[in-house]
């Protein structure tokens, strides 16, 4: 290896120093610090051979080539104080490690340039007419012919547009007039009926007065109950209220929720009926029976909850919504009912037995006690 100079740049303060001088060929080297750089004459011979110093392979990245450079500067570098350090063999991994990298970037550079051209390539073949999508497909010529075709159809489509709006709204005044006037008719039609009501019912009612109809009404001559208990109502609403309350008139959610439970109370009833019908034991035949009964039951069960749906929808009131019926636990109610009154039955029959026996003992506890008293008389 061939030494050809030696660049020295210190740095002090600000400034920066630099002195060259050059080294005789057969000088040996010396190992170069943190502050200091050797410069080699040493150049590979061929990109594979600097591949080869570096161990690595054609067309690996630059990431791949860091760690093994990283590597052989700690085993090479002569500041590291590793057994092989060694400047010459570090100056050769350098300059292959700057080799491959320049290698590397113009590999890379000329990839690029490839596919710029490529893209060229693609823009140069897309179709001619693509220009014609501007300016909303109007006119035809150079583009600017073609801009100014397309300010005279925009001006043109601006004063159609002026026109439709001055007709619309032409229309639309014309057609709230003729609907004011039919309205005025209407209103006056209406004031006319109720006028002409009032004044027959004011008729009616001076005529029924001088007939003596209002003499013998119930509370004449004492003052007008006063809605003390409701004085967030409006009093025209509560008479409405209390006439249709009066006359028998119930709200849909209170006639929906009466037939709702009459007929949970039925099912349950018939259910009931049912199992004691069939008694005990419950046989295969009786089992069967009381099967087909249950599938019946569960389905005017779910009858019953749709109707549950329906008054749930319609009810003001949310805490008086309802809850679905489970056929399930109506079974078992039934059938704990059936046993209840089973239990009951028994011990009712239990207990003349018993009331006989005690008798029977009460008996004859009076029989020898009579027959005691005689033997202590003679």
């Amino acid at each position: 290896m061939e030494w050809v100079g030696v660049t020295l740049i210190k740095k002090v303060g600000c400034h920066v120093w630099t002195h060259r001088l050059m080294i005789p060929p057969k000088m040996r080297t010396f190992p170069c610090s943190d502050n200091y750089r050797m410069l080699s004459s040493y150049k590979p011979k061929n990109i594979k051979d600097s591949y080869r110093i570096l161990k690595l392979q054609e067309g690996c990245s630059i990431d791949d080539i860091r760690n093994p450079f990283r590597n052989l500067a700690k085993q090479y570098h002569p500041d590291s104080g590793s057994v092989t350090a060694d400047s010459a063999t570090f100056m050769q991994i350098e300059e292959a490690y700057r080799t491959v990298l320049t290698d590397l970037s113009k590999k890379l550079k000329s990839r690029e340039d490839e596919e710029e051209e490529e893209e060229d390539k693609f823009k140069s073949k897309t179709p001619q007419h693509r220009h014609y999508l501007s300016f909303e497909g109007v006119g035809f010529g150079t583009p600017s012919q073609r801009e100014r075709q397309y300010m005279q159809f925009r001006v043109d489509r601006a004063a159609d547009r002026v026109l439709e709006y001055r007709k619309q709204k032409l229309e639309s005044q014309y057609t709230t007039n003729d609907i004011m006037i039919a309205k005025d008719v209407r209103q006056s039609k209406k004031v006319k009926i109720t006028q002409a009501i009032e004044r027959l019912v004011e008729d009616l009612i001076q005529e029924s007065m001088a007939k003596g109809d209002f003499d013998n009404l119930s509370g004449k001559g004492k003052p007008l109950q006063k809605f003390s208990d409701y004085l967030h109502i409006d009093p025209m609403t509560h008479n409405l209220n209390r006439i249709l309350i009066d006359n028998g008139y119930q709200p849909e959610w209170i006639l929906l929720q009466k037939e709702i439970r009459e007929t949970i109370e039925q099912l349950r009833r018939g259910i009931l009926a049912s199992r004691k019908k069939l008694g005990e034991p419950m046989t295969l035949c009786r089992q069967k029976q009381w099967d087909h009964i249950c599938e019946q039951f569960i389905e005017d069960i779910k009858k019953l909850n749709k109707r549950i749906n329906d008054f749930n929808l319609i009810v003001p009131i949310l805490s008086r919504q309802m809850v679905h019926f489970s056929a399930d636990k109506e079974i078992a109610r039934a059938q704990k009912t059936y046993r209840t009154l089973m239990e009951e039955m028994r011990t009712s029959d239990k207990d003349p037995k018993e009331n006989e026996q005690e008798n029977v003992k009460l008996f004859r506890f009076k029989t020898t006690f009579f027959k005691l008293i005689n033997l202590m008389l003679r």
